[in-house]
C-alpha cells in the first residue's frame, strides 16, 4: 500500500549514511537521528578516502602517476525495499564496505530504480549537495523552498542543502518505474542558505562533448555549487572520443557509466561502472565502443583544500 510504501521510506531515511561517520555529533547530509549504528566499532573508525587497494598503490606525492581503480556494477552494495530497488557504489544506509567508504567529495552514488507510486516522503537534509540524474521515468520534486515540479527523463536537479531543507520525492506514473542516479558531495563549507536548480539536458544535449553542467565559479554557463568539483555529461556515439579537460586544481577524477561501453586508460567499463582516477591532472580520452551516456567528476584533493 501507499502507506507502507512511505513507512519504507522513511525508515530508510532515517538511517545514517556511513560516509559521514567523521562526524559523530551531526552527520553530513540528513540531520541528526536517535538511531544508532549497528556497528558501535564504527565509531571509532575514521572516513578513509580512498579504498584499502588504493591506499597500498599510492605514489609519493611528489609523482603524479595516476591510479585508476574500477568500481564494477556487479560488486555494488544493494537494498531491496519492494517499492526501491536500490545500488550502492559507496557505503550506505544498512550496506557498509570499508574499502568504499567514497572519494574525495564524493560521498554517495545511488543506482535507485522506484516502482509506480512508490516514492520518498518529507525527509530533511543539510551541508550536502545532491544532484539527481533520472534515466528513464519520471520524479515529481516538492521541497520547503516551494519548488514543485516533474524532472522528467534525461533531466538533472541540484539541491544544495545548505543549512538545511525537507524534500519528497515520487514516482508519478501508476505504470512506469523510475530509473535514476542520485549523488551526493560534501560542500566545502557548512551552511548558506538552500539552492535548488534543474539542467533541462533532455533538449540541450550536444552529442560527443564534455558538456560542463555545474562548477565552484560557474564558468561558462555552468551551475556554480558549494565545492571545488566539476560535473560534466556526456553522450558519445560509438567509436568517437571525447577529453576530459586538464586541471591542476581538480587533480583527481570518477567516471560514472550510465549506459554503454567506454575504453578509459586502458580500462574497459560497461554500463553502471565506475572509475575513480587518482592524481590525474592530465586530459583524459574517453573512447566508446557502441552509443555511451556517462556522468565525469572532476575532484579537489580534500587533504589540500582542508575541508
Amino acid at each position: 500500500s501507499t502507506l507502507d510504501r512511505s513507512s519504507a521510506a522513511s525508515d530508510v531515511y532515517k538511517r545514517q549514511p556511513w560516509q559521514n561517520i567523521e562526524d559523530a555529533e551531526v552527520p553530513l547530509g540528513i540531520t541528526k537521528t536517535n538511531s544508532e549504528p549497528k556497528n558501535k566499532l564504527l565509531a571509532k573508525v575514521s572516513s578513509p578516502t580512498h579504498s584499502r587497494t588504493m591506499r597500498n598503490e599510492l605514489a609519493p606525492p611528489t609523482q603524479t602517476r595516476t591510479i585508476a581503480t574500477k568500481r564494477p556494477a556487479n560488486e555494488r552494495g544493494s537494498a531491496e525495499h519492494g517499492w526501491l530497488h536500490a545500488k550502492f557504489t559507496f557505503s550506505f544506509g544498512d550496506y557498509f564496505n570499508p574499502d568504499h567508504m567514497g572519494f574525495q567529495a564524493l560521498r554517495v552514488i545511488n543506482n535507485d530504480t522506484i516502482e509506480p507510486g512508490g516514492g520518498f516522503p518529507l525527509h530533511p537534509h543539510r551541508d550536502m549537495e545532491i544532484f539527481t540524474y533520472v534515466i528513464s521515468g519520471r520524479l515529481q520534486h516538492r521541497d520547503s523552498l516551494g519548488n514543485g515540479s516533474i524532472i522528467s527523463a534525461g533531466n538533472l536537479q541540484y539541491m544544495s542543502a545548505g543549512s538545511g531543507i525537507q524534500h519528497s520525492e515520487y514516482n508519478p506514473s501508476t505504470t512506469t518505474p523510475t530509473h535514476l542516479y542520485q549523488i551526493w558531495l560534501k560542500p566545502k563549507q557548512r551552511g548558506g542558505n538552500p539552492r535548488y536548480a534543474e539542467k533541462p539536458l533532455k533538449d540541450k544535449k550536444e552529442r560527443n562533448t564534455l558538456q560542463l553542467l555545474f562548477s565552484p565559479d560557474g564558468r561558462d554557463r555552468s551551475t556554480a555549487i558549494r565545492q571545488n568539483a566539476s560535473i560534466y555529461f556526456a553522450e558519445i556515439d560509438a567509436g568517437k572520443t571525447v577529453t576530459i579537460p586538464t586541471s591542476k586544481t581538480q587533480a583527481h577524477a570518477w567516471i560514472q557509466l550510465i549506459d554503454g561501453e567506454l575504453d578509459v586508460m586502458d580500462t574497459q567499463l560497461e554500463k553502471a561502472d565506475g572509475l575513480q582516477l587518482e592524481q590525474a591532472p592530465q586530459e583524459i580520452a574517453l573512447s566508446a565502443k557502441r552509443p555511451t551516456t556517462i556522468l565525469v567528476f572532476r575532484l579537489a584533493d580534500l587533504s589540500l583544500e582542508g575541508n
